[in-house]
């Protein structure tokens, strides 16, 4: 039976947990509250991000990550992205040897435009071929009530992609394994960002054409991005691209959608802040895309009015004219 720790008791990394533990992967979950690890282990529950659902009674829980790594197989990560690296800093020395790290976070690092994968393999000394990436159109509250649902399992070493996915294997919960880890991972972390200016045109009472025309010119964005970084153009047609794309900009599930939404309502980037519970990923990996965007002289102007909005003042409408009226350029098939 392989061994498996989660680090995070958030929503998505409580889930993933439920999800290896109904799997058969005997699973632990750290988490830094106390109050928060006891009611998983006594009630079965985490009623601060998952209040109501059912976990499995053999996932326990731990405030002790060293304990918790103890001959692990897959060591887990689910904490917001700005906050990978000093964390994994503090637990590096105790991951087991060979164990596998995997990312379940969709960002790119501020100040350094690393991707999550490259910097776990900076800060823990592992090479590629030990860090996966988990990532597609995975809205919690749905996984959360055992609804169907696909994932994309990303490693450059097929076999362990292959043994992860063997790991999480649900009736209700299928992944795919990909070699591309790179465009699995720009694929989570560029469609943050476009599910924000989605959200803002939503919030301002826009249709559904411009909806339809920031996803697909979108989609554009993150594989021109990709293209620049070496990703298989054929990812961003698949789950990791398209497929979380469409989940991310059209639930009111989203975070980072809902996030865009009361800011085109007129709330202040405070407002929003103060009324948002669980981490938007987009609000900062957004100027950490236009940082490599432009180290790689890639056009991301979708991106660049989102990060206008969100960090310098932009108005929605000045946002929305910007884009509209910007110099077409010859660009074939309306990609």
């Amino acid at each position: 039976m392989s061994k498996a720790v989660v680090f995070g008791t958030g929503s998505w990394g409580t889930t993933f947990a439920m999800i290896l533990a109904e799997a058969g992967t005997s699973t632990a979950l750290w988490g830094r509250r106390a109050e928060v690890v006891d009611a998983i282990n006594d009630r079965h529950e985490n009623p601060e991000y998952l209040p109501g659902v059912k976990l499995p009674e053999t996932l326990r829980a731990t405030t002790d990550p060293v304990a918790a790594m103890d001959g692990a197989d897959f060591v887990v990560l689910a904490v917001p992205a700005q906050t990978l690296r000093g964390n994994l800093a503090v637990w590096k020395d105790a991951i087991p040897p060979g164990a596998v790290l995997v990312s379940l976070m969709k960002g790119v690092e501020v100040g350094t435009g690393k991707r999550m994968s490259e910097v776990i393999c900076e800060v823990a000394e592992v090479p590629e071929s030990r860090v996966a990436v988990v990532s597609g159109p995975n809205l919690v509250p749905e996984l959360a009530r055992r609804q169907p649902a696909a994932a994309v399992v990303a490693c450059t070493d097929e076999e362990v992609a292959g043994r992860l996915q063997d790991a999480c294997h649900l009736p209700w919960f299928r992944t795919y394994t990909n070699a591309d880890v790179v465009g699995v991972e720009l694929g989570g972390a560029v469609k943050n960002v476009i599910a924000l200016a989605v959200g803002v045109a939503a919030g301002m009472g826009l249709g559904d054409n411009i909806r339809a025309t920031l996803i697909t010119r979108g989609l554009a964005e993150i594989a021109r991005l990709g293209g620049a970084l070496g990703a298989d153009q054929h990812t961003f047609a698949g789950l990791a691209g398209m497929g979380d794309l469409i989940a991310t900009c059209t639930s009111p599930l989203s975070r980072n959608r809902t996030f865009g939404e009361n800011l085109g309502r007129g709330m202040t980037l405070a407002e929003v802040v103060a009324a948002t519970k669980q981490t938007a990923e987009g609000v900062k990996s957004c100027e950490s895309v236009l940082e490599l965007a432009r180290k790689h002289d890639v056009e991301m102007p979708i991106t660049e009015v989102v990060v206008g909005v969100v960090h310098d003042g932009l108005t929605p409408s000045e946002a929305a004219l910007l884009l509209m009226n910007r110099t077409p350029k010859p660009e074939r098939y309306g990609l």
